[in-house]
């Protein structure tokens, strides 16, 4: 049934304690604790990529990786940005990634309300003993912000001691590296990854560098597990190449026309599992710093933000003869910062001018408070048909404190023309959100198959730069949760599952026309998913594909000169998304792969008069065990070397995209010691 989980970030003091005698490691254990889907249970829609699959499919950027996915698009933005759909569209906004639930071992990557846009470089999908996709709303099992969804990544828990090389063009190069050993009942695994690139476009280079450490091992009863997670990235941003279809213009989709841009960021993670009997304990520690040059906006400010959080989820299961349940508990505490300055004046208009001035912006500290109790339940009614019910209470508590001025002034106390400055900043304050988030469903055994209906929701409390990072002269925003009512039914079978769904958003946050932070706005959202494989000797054929379409409902005039209409798609949301794969072992040693990645056309602005034509692009990889310790591998990304772009955009009246890269053929070779 499910099995579940528990987060701490002190758990790790265990090893110091542990005896001499400590009984052998128990693995199956620890990756049932590590699992979102052993909670979430049977009924929904959920994906799993292993080690094997992400490894071959050796990705440069978690959108190759995810693409495998149906009803998912990660938007590939400059160097490792990214902006992610899960059964939505690509959302945006310094908001937007409260929508999704991104974890790491069951563990949010994130405290409560202090997202990152960007949250998936925070993680090492590179190096991932396995991927986990749920879609639709998981509030009622893993809270507030997972609204659409939620992005799983299980550490490695490496074996013996190998290596990696690969190159690849652009100056592309990465280097991995695992090893492990294993001593009275102590199991401690090392895995690291090293990747860097100039980048396709000038000025686009970046360093990244990922690792891991994984300790497992046995302390009295209880089976522990312990993880150490560190990322770092130092990286040049490229902006948006302006102009109609100017991603196929070959003068254009090479050049960045904001060189200054930058990303530094780094994040710290230390959690434990523990388990014993009924029992799992998951305590955690976190902490992120980033700063960046925001170079779509006039003036360019830098922006600087920090966290450290820490909590604890624990969770019981038992049964009791026709009932498996699950009950469990999850606090946290966090502190934050953010700070935001302008070094110079901005250039432009003359409104722009006044109303966007150099000097300190933002500068307030958050501290945050979440508790939240859940329980999960199955109920055999009879033979082949189970009820199930999940159910979540969480109460967020912010207490905000403003560092500078109050108000939309200068940084020196005097007033902007044109009505007032555009930064504004609320006096300190405290703002607090409970929420409920459910599931109720039914799931009937048909033969080896299983057909399931579920009605849930989902929540997502404001996150903190939507409430205190104000504009426009909004000294308050008076924000609501974001909810989210989903209809799904599915058919599964051993090797293929479908599954239709039906959406309801209310209390969407946006910005209005006068540029304040509102919730007011409603979508929905009407979809078929299908995922499957079939294999025949030699060759197996591949499928996932969605086809979906997301209206807005409700009419208004928006930020950026944007006008929503009532019946409109909202942009950035292709309705058909799809990937086909056709593998094929042509010896005991050798096998290749071709990969067809389907974007479907779409709207790329609210009004639904500017749209992107969609691509399609070919990819094909391939794996040669040369003997039992080398592999040599390849891969070519754009076959065809289509001229597309990764995402586009319309706004102030332009075109602007970030163009996509031409073919590129990657080398490599794994030598495993052992």
């Amino acid at each position: 049934m499910f099995k579940s989980a528990v987060s701490m970030s002190f758990g790790w003091l265990l090893c110091a304690a542990l005896p001499a005698s400590a009984q052998p490691v128990e693995e199956l254990v620890i990756t049932a604790t590590s699992s979102i889907h052993q909670r979430l249970g049977e009924t929904g829609s959920k994906s799993v990529l292993d080690s094997v699959e992400i490894r071959n499919v050796g990705a440069t950027h978690i959108n190759e990786t995810l693409a495998r996915v149906p009803g998912i698009w990660v938007s590939r933005g400059s160097g490792q940005e990214h902006l992610a759909a899960i059964r939505s569209a690509v959302l945006t906004g310094s908001g937007a990634c409260g929508e999704f639930s991104y974890l790491e071992n069951g563990i949010p990557i994130r405290p409560a309300g202090f997202c990152n846009v960007n949250n998936l470089f925070e993680v090492n999908t590179e190096q991932a003993a396995a991927i986990e996709v749920w879609r639709g709303p998981a509030s009622a099992v893993l809270g507030g912000n997972a609204l659409h969804g939620a992005i799983n990544v299980v550490t490695p828990v490496p074996r013996g001691m190998g290596v990696s090389v690969e190159g690849g063009p652009y100056d592309f190069y990465r280097l991995q590296a695992w090893g492990a050993v294993e001593s009275a009942g102590h199991q401690l695994g090392v895995s690291l990854v090293h990747t860097g690139s100039n980048g396709y476009r000038d000025a686009t280079g970046y360093g990244q560098q990922k690792v891991h450490v994984s300790h497992i091992t046995r302390w009295g009863e209880w089976a522990v597990k312990n993880n150490l997670t560190g990322t770092l990235l130092n990286q040049e941003t490229g902006g948006f190449v302006g102009g109609f279809e100017s991603f196929e213009d070959d003068d254009l989709r090479d050049t960045n026309p904001n060189p200054e841009a930058y990303r530094d960021a780094w994040s710290l993670r230390l959690s434990s599992e523990l388990s014993r009997g009924q029992w799992s304990l998951k305590p955690y520690l976190r902490a992120s710093a980033m700063e960046f040059l925001q170079h779509f906006l006039p003036g360019q400010p830098l922006e600087e933000n920090e966290q450290v959080s820490g909590g604890l989820i624990v969770d019981y299961e038992f049964n009791r003869g026709a009932l498996d349940a699950d009950v469990g508990g999850h606090v946290e505490y966090m502190q934050g910062s953010l700070r935001e300055f302008q070094a110079g004046p901005t250039t432009g208009s003359n409104f722009l001018v006044e109303t966007r001035p150099p000097g300190l912006h933002y500068d307030y500290d958050v501290d945050s408070w979440m508790a939240a109790g859940f329980y999960n339940l199955v109920y055999g009614v009879a033979d082949g048909t189970r009820l199930i019910h999940s159910a979540r209470l969480e109460h967020l508590a912010y207490d905000y404190t403003n560092n500078h001025l109050v108000g939309n002034t200068r940084d020196d106390g005097t007033t902007c023309g044109f009505g007032g400055c555009l930064y504004t900043r609320p006096a300190s304050r405290d703002d607090s959100f409970t929420n409920v988030g459910a599931r109720l469903g039914v799931e009937w055994d048909v033969g080896a198959n299983l057909f399931y209906a579920t009605l849930s929701n989902g929540f997502r409390p404001p996150q903190v730069t939507e409430l205190y990072r104000l504009r426009g002269g909004q000294t308050v925003a008076d924000l609501d949760s974001e909810e989210l009512l989903s209809l799904e039914m599915g058919f599964k079978t051993a090797n293929w599952n479908v599954s239709l769904f039906s959406e309801r958003t209310r209390n969407l946050l946006l910005r209005d026309a006068e540029a304040f932070n509102v919730s007011d706005g409603e979508t929905e959202s009407l979809g078929v998913e299908f995922e499957g494989a079939v294999t025949r000797g030699r060759h197996t054929l591949s499928l996932a594909a969605t086809y979906a379409r997301h209206q807005y409902d409700f009419t208004r005039d928006v930020d950026g000169r944007e006008s929503i209409r009532n019946g409109n798609d909202i942009d950035t949301a292709p309705r058909w998304l799809g990937n086909l794969r056709w593998q094929m072992q042509m010896t005991e040693n050798l096998n290749h792969e071709l990969e067809l990645n389907i974007v479907g056309q779409h709207y790329i602005n609210a009004a639904n008069t500017a749209d992107y034509d969609g691509h399609y692009v070919l990819n094909w990889r391939g794996q040669w065990q040369a003997s039992r310790q080398l592999q040599i591998y390849a891969r070519l990304i754009n076959v065809l070397d289509e001229e597309y772009a990764d995402r586009a955009d319309f706004a102030f009246g332009n075109y602007r995209y970030f163009p996509a890269m031409p073919r590129q053929l990657y080398l490599g070779v794994r030598y495993d010691f052992n």
